[in-house]
This record gives C-alpha cells, sequence and structure tokens, in this order.
C-alpha cells in the first residue's frame, strides 16, 4: 500500500497474528502522521519539512535506544529488529511530496515508489521473519503495483494539491497534455494513456502475487485481497474509459463480495512461492 493511500486497505485487520497487530498499527501511525504533515493543513513548506525532520530525529532516538515520543514504534523496532532505514526512506518519500509535484518518467516515478510505498511492504516482511530476497522483490512489485493504481485512481485529488504524477513522458507518448487533466477531458489519446498506466500497475500486482502463496496462512489470504483490491481498482478506472474526473473508481459492497472469491479461487491454483527470474517494473 502507498503510505498516502491507506483508505482502501485493510491495517491490522483480525486476519492478522494477535502479536503482530501492535506493531502494524505503530507503523501505521508513524506513516500516517508523517503523511499528514506532508498533505493536510496549510502549513508552508519550510514548516512541513521541519516537522518532517523532528520525525526523523525521533527515529534516529529509537535508533539509540531512546523511545521518545513513540514508544510503540520504539518497541516494535527492538522487538522485531526492524531496520529503521525504511522508516526514513517513507519521510523522505514525505519530504518529496512537499518539495517535487511533477516526474519526467517512470524512472524517477518507481525512485519515489520505492521510498513512498515499497517499504511499508518490507517491514511487514520484517516483522514475519521472511525478508528473503525472493519475497522481497514480489513485495515491491505488489507495493508499487498498488500506489500506481492509487495515482491513477486519485488524479483529480493529486491535481488540486498540484501534483501530476503521470510521468511527462507518458504524456507525451500518447498526445496528452496537462489542461487534458484540468478541463476534466477524456478523449481517445486519454482513454489510451490511462489504459497503459493500469496494464502496467496490474501486471505489477499479478507478478507479485505469488508471495501470498509463499507466506501462506491468515496473512497470505489477506494479501490476496489486497492484491484483488487493487485489481479491481484497475479494472473500474477502464471501465470508466479513463474518465476518474467525473468517476473515481471506489469498491463498493459488491466489490467486496466478489474479492474473497476471487482470492480463494487464486489461492487453489498457486503453485509458485516466489516469480523465477527478476520482476521489472
Amino acid at each position: 500500500m502507498g503510505v498516502g493511500h491507506y483508505e482502501n486497505f485493510p491495517v491490522a485487520s483480525l486476519l492478522l497474528p494477535h502479536r503482530l497487530r501492535a506493531p502494524v498499527r505503530a507503523i501505521y501511525r508513524f506513516a500516517r502522521t508523517a503523511d499528514d504533515i506532508a498533505d493536510e493543513g496549510d502549513a508552508s513548506v519550510p514548516t512541513r519539512l521541519q516537522q518532517l525532520a523532528d520525525l526523523a530525529g525521533q527515529l534516529d532516538a529509537i535508533e539509540l535506544g531512546t523511545p521518545g515520543d513513540w514508544p510503540d514504534l520504539a518497541d516494535a523496532v527492538r522487538r522485531f529488529r526492524l531496520p529503521i532505514h525504511l522508516l526514513h526512506d517513507l519521510l523522505s518519500a514525505f519530504r518529496q511530496d512537499v518539495t517535487v509535484h511533477r516526474y519526467a518518467d517512470y524512472a524517477a516515478l518507481f525512485d519515489y515508489c520505492r521510498r513512498s510505498a515499497n517499504p511499508v511492504g518490507r517491514l511487514m516482511l520484517a516483522l514475519f521473519q521472511r525478508d528473503e530476497a525472493e519475497l522481497l522483490q514480489c513485495s515491491d512489485a505488489i507495493c508499487t503495483g498498488l500506489q500506481l493504481v492509487n495515482f491513477w485512481q486519485d488524479i483529480t485529488l493529486d491535481w488540486r494539491k498540484g501534483r501530476v504524477y503521470l510521468p511527462q513522458s507518458e504524456l507525451q507518448r500518447f498526445g496528452a497534455d496537462e489542461s487534458m487533466i484540468e478541463r476534466g477531458h477524456a478523449d481517445r489519446r486519454w482513454r489510451d494513456l490511462l489504459r497503459a498506466q493500469t496494464e502496467r500497475a496490474a501486471g505489477l500486482l499479478s507478478a507479485g502475487s505469488p508471495l501470498a502463496a509463499a507466506l501462506g496462512g491468515r496473512i497470505g489470504l489477506e494479501l490476496r485481497l489486497v492484491v484483488e483490491g487493487g485489481l479491481r481498482i484497475a479494472e473500474r478506472i477502464d471501465a470508466t474509459n479513463g474518465d476518474v474526473f467525473r468517476h473515481r473508481p471506489t469498491l463498493g459492497p459488491l466489490d467486496w463480495l466478489l474479492l474473497p472469491m476471487r482470492a480463494l479461487a487464486k489461492q487453489m491454483g498457486l503453485g509458485r512461492a516466489a516469480p523465477e527470474g527478476k520482476i521489472e517494473p
């Protein structure tokens, strides 16, 4: 899940083992706090950056053994030996949200996702003590895929914040421009543009999905639900013919009935613990 887009996905749900719910909540609280600093209210850019720097100082204190204002997070880091650099990566992405509002190409956008989304999955694998290289690769694909789906879902919301996550190179490739976002204009060029982006996101989600089989149990089921949720949002974006301006795709009651059926069907068909070769974004 992208750190700024939790609303579609479960956090510390009943499917998690009881011993992991507190650390997951602590990670969520930290990420949510940083996200609010970067996005909410009317604070100036210097103020936001200073507040994020203060959070980084809290992480430094935790690393030195002082819980400071985050005893729950400090306890999670200590007990599960969480890589604290992943939390610093999250803060780096939030600082970028404050200062960077356009992305030249997918290389730049994936670098952002590497710090804004992928650390969440890697922290989860650390909690489960399953941070093997192949599984980290799958996790990164899922987290980046989810982040991309949320970007395409929230194009209008991000525009109002002055941000465009669609790579400028993709806009140019399809003959589109930002005026289409401003006007809410979804012509053939825009439809082709959005469909290419949802295909890329869905491809990443599918490529990382063998992670669910590798983890198994309740967390495997939850992960399948999360992946299916992301794929379903991508389907809903396509169903609007790219017109996310008037129809923000969300998951409704019928979707939450459909997702478990899809997840269980894929659970029966998944045979590999991890993909062969390297997952390319």
